[in-house]
């Protein structure tokens, strides 16, 4: 699945398009390396999102192409800072 699209399923950034420009802005960065919109995510994957002076790191549990509000929070695993 994309990243941008993995954003918004899982309900981290609220909207594909606004996943795609941070994505865009190299805000977003995959196991320690920018990635652009269009990268493959996989189980096991860290994320880590600078929006701001916030720094959001996520660790992937699940890529699924759908997800209803309570089960979004299980694809992923905040790490801390």
């Amino acid at each position: 699945m994309r990243l941008d699209k993995y954003l918004k399923v899982s309900r981290i950034i609220k909207r594909r398009s606004v996943a795609n420009e941070v994505c865009d802005a190299k805000h977003v960065a995959v196991n320690g390396k920018t990635a652009r919109a269009s990268y493959d995510v996989k189980v096991g994957d860290i994320i880590e999102i600078q929006m701001g002076s916030s720094l959001t790191r996520v660790e992937v549990l699940d890529v699924s192409e759908y997800a209803t509000k309570e089960n979004a929070a299980l694809m992923y695993k905040m790490l801390n800072r």
